[in-house]
Formats: structure tokens, C-alpha cells, sequence
């Protein structure tokens, strides 16, 4: 069992995408960063930065105590590791996938969640950080939409490359992006919109806390 520390954000949108996909046995417990629960010092002994998602896994393979896990790409990689799916087994495309989980981790999620805050949440507006942080998005949608012009998903077949990005992506709109204007991109998220898994992490979303930004409808 899976004990999945949560709140509805993009970072832990990744996890439930994952565990929706693969079926594994999961417990959420929710940590409401609008009400500062992620400092409670319960959930800083899993994740000690502060931040969710966070996993205690159970049943780990090794047969011994459970596991902690932070950073959700951290947690989207032991847990491809640990079930062999969402990663290929190919030396050469797994590779391709860590370089574009890290992407993410390092570019895609950083740059969009500041365009998130100077954009919508910062008391202040300030024209040239928002300017940069949209114009820094709309570049790294573009990296993304040239990725996927000759494939239909970032490496090979569906991964955890295209579950960590794709949360981010389905915020275009708070992101002040229209994905027409990335056709590669949109098509992309359009597929994986419509898959069961998808549509089923969006909807406990909702459930678990109806303020969340929700899944957007395909035009």
C-alpha cells in the first residue's frame, strides 16, 4: 500500500496519474498547503522540504521497512522502477526519459509556477516579471512542441516524462499560452487528456478539494 501525502496541484497531479494508470493500492492523506499543513512536523520527517506530493510505500521491494519518498520526480521514478512500467528498459530511451523528467523538474515546472505567482498571486504587480515568466513558458512549450512533432508522445511510448509534464501543460491557461499556436503540443495533450487515468486523477481532484483548478475541456 501507498500512502500518497497530497493537495491538487500540478506536482501532485504527476502522482495520482501515475497510481490511476497502474492500479497500484493507494492511501491519500491530504496535506492543504492553504492552511500551512506542510509544516506540521509529521510530514517534514517524509518531506523535508516542505513540499508535496510526498509516498510512504509499504510494501517495498526489498521486503523491508517502509519507504519515504519527496520530490515527485523522484517518486514518479521509484515508482516506475518498482512496478517496470511508465520506463523503458532500453538503455538508450530510458536515458531520453530522465533527460526529459528532469526537464521538468528543472525548467518547465520552476519557470510556470512563477509565471503562476507573479501573474495571479503576488500582491503586486510587476510587468517584467510576468513578461518574463510568460515569455520564459511560451519558449519551453515550444522546446516541448518540437519534441512531439514526429512522435506522439516525448520518449517512445507513454512515460513518466509525459506524466510530469503534462499537469503543468493543462494550466496553459493560467499560463497566458494558447496551445494552438503549439500544434505538436496540443495534440499531445489532447491524447492523454482523454485517457481513463487522466480523467479519473482530475475528478478526485475535485472531490478532495472543489477551489482546484480544474481539468480543462477540449475545444
Amino acid at each position: 500500500m501507498i500512502d500518497l501525502y497530497y493537495w491538487t496541484t500540478p506536482n501532485g497531479h504527476k502522482i495520482t496519474l501515475f497510481l490511476e494508470e497502474t492500479g497500484l493500492p493507494y492511501n491519500i492523506k491530504t496535506i492543504n498547503i492553504a492552511k500551512n499543513e506542510q509544516f506540521a512536523p509529521d510530514f517534514l520527517a517524509i518531506s523535508p522540504n516542505n513540499r508535496i506530493p510526498a509516498i510512504v510505500d509499504h510494501a517495498p521491494v526489498d521486503g523491508g521497512a517502509p519507504v519515504s519518498v519527496f520530490e515527485s520526480g523522484a517518486i514518479l521514478l521509484y515508482l516506475a522502477e518498482k512496478t517496470g512500467q511508465f520506463i523503458p528498459t532500453d538503455m538508450r530511451l530510458r536515458l531520453q526519459t530522465l533527460e526529459w523528467l528532469f526537464w521538468q523538474m528543472g525548467g518547465l515546472g520552476p519557470m510556470a509556477g512563477q509565471n503562476h505567482h507573479f501573474s495571479q498571486f503576488a500582491p503586486e504587480k510587476i510587468p517584467y516579471a510576468i513578461t518574463r515568466y510568460v515569455d520564459e513558458t511560451a519558449r519551453l512549450y515550444g522546446v516541448l512542441n518540437k519534441r512531439l512533432a514526429n512522435q506522439p508522445f516525448i520518449v517512445g511510448d507513454y512515460s513518466i516524462a509525459d506524466m510530469a509534464c503534462f499537469p503543468w501543460i493543462a494550466a496553459y491557461g493560467r499560463q497566458q499560452q494558447n496551445l494552438d499556436d503549439f500544434p505538436h503540443l496540443k495534440r499531445w495533450f489532447e491524447s492523454i487528456h482523454q485517457r481513463p487515468a487522466t480523467q479519473k486523477a482530475y475528478r478526485l481532484s475535485e472531490e478532495l478539494n472543489p477551489n482546484a483548478p480544474k481539468l480543462p475541456a477540449l475545444a
